[in-house]
């Protein structure tokens, strides 16, 4: 039986995979369509996308269920049932972890606005309680809530995590730099969401997506002065640029790869890649550890 990924951080830095998204649309995905249908119409893609980086030697895979929420699938138009597609994600990721891989379950935010009144708490509660029970239910190791940038909504997440008992939940969000320094899109800075996660039990804090790896050793070094707590850190692969009518990222895997030693040493205790990362680059950060 394989160590808790918790226990496994206090030993050595722990290596998340990179972006599933752009992975699939290189597989066919069409650009604008939700990949979390392909769960259920294109398992061996999905799968493909994982195996790609168990072989480059990630410790953890993430689910394809980034807009796997009840809420958010509605707005993509996927009328498959909400609690059989995070399930069958589990059980891709899964299979392809085996049993020295972890998986986490990946919940990203609903795409609705609490502060707009165009869902209820209790609604978001409910539907991240459904993903929630069916990631674990199809064999999530623990949960990543990500990309989040409403702090109530992030926390919201985290109590319906929470409540699925018996599995490490990781909370990270989206900061990007401005005359205030690093805050969210709704304006949470780390010293808002650094105590307000760990109060309501959060195992894991971090930041993920926003620009690269400059910017997450940054926030690292911030969320770090504020808590013993293991830290994630996920950047993109720099900044998305528009090219020839689509989006590309532009830091190479021997980029990235040279600023892992800095994050590491931010106090980075898992890393991984989120937009534009590839199997590649998660190789590179691999040759690091």
């Amino acid at each position: 039986m394989k160590k808790s990924i918790l226990d496994a951080a206090r030993e050595g830095v722990i290596l998340f995979d990179g972006g599933i998204g752009t992975e699939l649309q290189a597989l066919g995905l069409p650009i604008g369509q939700a990949p979390e249908g392909w769960n259920l119409q294109h398992p061996d893609r999905v799968a493909q996308v994982h195996q790609a980086y168990v072989n480059a030697g990630a410790h953890v895979l993430t689910t394809n269920t980034f807009g796997g929420s009840p809420h958010k699938l509605t707005s993509a138009k996927i009328v498959e049932d909400a609690g059989l597609i995070n399930r069958r994600a589990a059980e891709i990721a899964r299979k392809c972890a085996g049993e020295k891989v972890w998986v986490a379950g990946s919940m990203g935010p609903s795409g609705a606005m609490l502060m707009m009144e165009e869902v209820s708490e209790e609604e978001l509660f409910q539907g991240f309680l459904i993903q929630a029970e069916n990631l674990v239910r199809g064999g999530a190791d623990c949960i990543i809530i990500e990309t989040m940038s409403d702090l109530q909504e992030a926390l919201i997440a985290l109590r319906a995590a929470k409540q699925v008992c018996g599995v490490p939940v990781i909370a990270s969000l989206t900061f990007a730099a401005g005359q205030r320094g690093y805050r969210t899109m709704m304006g949470v800075d780390t010293t808002a969401a650094v105590p307000a996660l760990s109060q309501a039990g959060a195992d894991v804090l971090g930041c993920n997506c926003g620009t690269g790896a400059e910017d997450a050793i940054e926030i690292i070094k911030e969320m770090r002065k504020q808590t013993n707590l293991p830290l994630l850190a996920e950047p993109n692969a720099g900044l998305p640029q528009y090219v020839d009518g689509r989006t590309v990222y532009k830091e190479s895997p021997e980029i990235m790869a040279g600023k892992i030693p800095a994050l590491i040493a931010a106090g980075a205790n898992f890393i991984g890649g989120c937009c534009g990362t590839t199997p590649a680059h998660i190789a590179a950060f691999q040759a690091c550890l």
